[in-house]
């Protein structure tokens, strides 16, 4: 009998400020709205986990999600990543002690590697997540960015995903930042190759647009999550009223006009859950 398949599915959700925010090709960040009504939503919609990414934290040295992550520790029971502006084992206790259950590093990983084996052996290897942002070359290598996307480290994404897993990280998060927020679909090719170098748990993210593309992703490589964004974050602001305007900044003139989501549709919990039933794969939300 084929052994049943299990796949996390994790909305990861933005952060700016106050708000919940989501860009294409991590820019041009349109405000959603309070991030707490879209996760006590996933929440009740049967999410495995939460992604909360401080999308300025690194720009501006600092991560200010410890209250967020706080109150809404109070009203979901699924583990909570926290990434963005962390770079010591200081501020990585500071947010699993405000209640994150993991945390996820980029731009000080790759400044200063040795964080990620202190880090895995102060606070243990599943509680560290390194996130990739890889954007891929004109001669087909994928180098891993820093910054939300902005800074090119000139490092591989494939040694580096190697290396992080030899340090101690337990998970990793491949984000395409030339698919993330187009709704054209992941790049399987990174997606299979990082898959293929590494023992530790892989979750995909950046470019679902439609249930079939995360059936696709799910189907043709061996990730066991996957992080999506906007397919989820549409479907909620189609059905509630998401900003609180005491706290809005920035661009919230998305909302109240006539919508065009583009490429991407907005998608339900139920209906990808549902779609992967069919192929023998279990989540939260079934």
């Amino acid at each position: 009998m084929e052994k049943q398949r299990y796949i996390r599915l994790i909305p990861r959700l933005d952060i700016k400020g106050p708000n919940l925010v989501k860009g294409i090709h991590l820019e041009g960040l349109r405000v959603l709205g309070d991030p707490d009504v879209f996760a006590r939503q996933y929440y009740e919609a049967g999410a495995d986990e939460l992604f909360y990414m401080d999308v300025v934290a690194s720009l501006y040295e600092r991560n200010s999600l410890t209250d967020m992550v706080s109150r809404i520790a109070n009203d979901v029971f699924i583990p909570i990543t926290v990434g963005g502006g962390l770079r010591s084992l200081d501020d990585i206790k500071k947010v699993l002690d405000s209640g994150a259950d993991k945390i996820s590093l980029n731009t000080a990983a790759i400044r200063n590697p040795s964080l990620v084996e202190k880090a895995a052996h102060r606070f243990g290897s599943s509680t560290i997540v390194i996130s990739v942002e890889a954007i891929k070359q004109p001669d087909g290598r994928y180098l891993a960015f820093i910054d939300n996307g902005r800074e090119d480290t000139g490092v591989e994404v494939m040694e580096w995903v190697k290396r992080v897993e030899n340090l101690g990280a337990g998970e990793l998060v491949i984000t395409s930042v030339d698919k993330e927020g187009t709704g054209e679909g992941f790049d399987i090719d990174l997606i299979k190759s990082v898959c293929s170098l590494v023992k530790v748990p892989v979750v995909a993210h950046g470019g679902a647009g439609s249930v079939a593309d995360i059936v696709r992703v799910v189907k043709e490589t061996t990730a066991n999550g996957i992080a999506v964004g906007s397919i989820f974050h549409y479907d909620v602001v189609s059905k509630h009223n998401t900003v609180n305007s005491e706290k809005a900044e920035g661009n919230t003139r998305f909302l109240s006009e006539n919508r065009s989501y583009g490429k991407i549709k907005p998608v339900s919990f139920k209906e990808v859950s549902e779609a992967l039933k069919t192929m023998g794969v279990v989540c939260r939300a079934l």
